[in-house]
């Protein structure tokens, strides 16, 4: 069932770099100038003003109650974490969520639990909703009404300053590494290497398997392989948590998938045009790009909160 991009894994990977510079990347504009990003505690929705459109879809249960949880595994940085006082949700998902809640004029309930076991508590009604970067497979959809709201997607770290000018599209013939078991070693760089490369007479892209991100990013540093095509959320991390090492390409790698993500709740649930409403209405507001350019996404930023 766990078929979401690596972002999770990353954090596994990502945790040395996190260790090591935590205090790196102050923030910037008006998420609070000056205070590193793992300390960061602001609340993004604050003085945002309820959409009167979404709140007439408000079913009168969740009116009366003020209150929606939300279920997220915080263990993904950029996407969903907790702060250094190992207590508060941040993050783009926590960010996005407290929008959202906003738009509808209620409370927001955080619940900290597995990925692997937020359907099974949407479907026993233990969570309203989740917003834990979750792709929306055909599996999911049998049990979950799933709402877009952000592009994930992959991208390519090459060494600091791209001395060999690479591209998305010059990659042929170079040692490109990918992660054990990733959607990137499975199924996109062969896809790439095949419409990139191999049909157009030129090498193939030579896939250099390794355990873990830090692993290939520190081969990058050191100049052993030519790059690094993971997870584009957890690439802008940890180039934030360890600058100067490296740089990742742009835009991110088409992979010819559909890469947005999406949020989901109990399938036919009543809540599900209210919330679809407010997560138009969030897509379509300043702090949504605010959040997303602050945590170094722009590039995931949607427009159409389509209902799957």
């Amino acid at each position: 069932m766990k078929t979401r991009s690596k972002i999770q894994t990353a954090a596994a990977g990502l945790a040395a770099l996190l260790a090591l510079t935590a205090c790196g990347g102050a923030a910037t504009g008006t998420q609070a100038a000056d205070i590193p990003k793992t300390q960061n505690t602001r609340d993004i929705s604050e003085g945002v003003l309820p959409d009167a459109a979404a709140v007439a879809l408000l079913p009168e249960s969740y009116k009366a109650k003020g209150e929606l949880t939300v279920a997220m595994d915080l263990s993904s940085p950029p996407m969903t974490f907790l702060a250094e006082d190992n207590t508060t949700p941040i993050g783009v998902n926590p960010d996005l969520a407290r929008l959202v809640a906003k738009k509808l004029g209620l409370k927001l309930k955080f619940e900290n639990t597995a990925f692997d076991t937020i359907i099974p508590g949407i479907d026993g009604s233990r969570y309203d909703f989740t917003a834990t970067t979750m792709s929306a497979t055909e599996e999911r959809l049998k049990v979950l009404d799933m709402i877009d709201y952000l592009k994930g997607g992959s991208a390519v770290a090459v060494a600091y300053g791209n001395p060999l000018n690479l591209t998305n599209d010059t990659l042929c013939g170079k040692n490109i590494a990918v992660t054990k078991g990733s959607t990137q070693q499975l199924k996109h760089l062969p896809n790439v290497s095949k419409w990139t490369c191999e049909e157009k007479g030129k090498p193939a892209i030579n896939a250099v398997t390794l355990p873990n991100v830090q692993e290939a990013l520190t081969q990058l540093d050191s100049k052993r392989i030519d790059g690094v095509f993971y997870d584009a959320s957890a690439l802008a991390w940890a180039n934030e948590q360890q600058p100067n090492h490296f740089t990742v390409l742009s835009p991110r790698m088409n992979t010819r998938t559909n890469t947005n993500v999406a949020i989901g709740l109990k399938k036919g649930s009543p809540l599900t045009p209210a919330l679809q409403k407010a997560i138009q209405s969030m897509l379509e507001s300043p702090e949504y790009k605010e959040s997303l350019d602050y945590w170094g996404l722009g590039e995931s930023a949607i427009t159409e909160a389509s209902l799957r």
